[in-house]
């Protein structure tokens, strides 16, 4: 069910969101959810430039299996 939240913003802030709203012809708040969506993504998810690098080096995929290894055998130290 959709949830309804206030924000507080500036003058300026509130003008170029809706600005940015009426070009894409869409409303503030969709505006505001599509950004922060975005943003909450780019941050939780690796992207195809970075997941390559990642898997290039094999040194790090060692590791990686290393940790995932002493994870399931209850080896090591978890850190919360």
């Amino acid at each position: 069910m959709p949830k309804t939240i206030t924000i507080r913003l500036k003058d300026d802030t509130y003008r170029l969101f809706a600005e940015a709203a009426a070009a894409d012809n869409r409303t503030i708040s969709n505006l505001i959810e599509t950004a922060a969506l975005n943003q909450v993504r780019e941050q939780q998810f690796v992207d195809d430039a970075e997941m390559a690098e990642i898997l290039s080096d094999n040194n790090l995929l060692a590791r990686i299996r290393q940790g995932s290894k002493e994870a399931a055998n209850r080896k090591g130290q978890f850190v919360e």
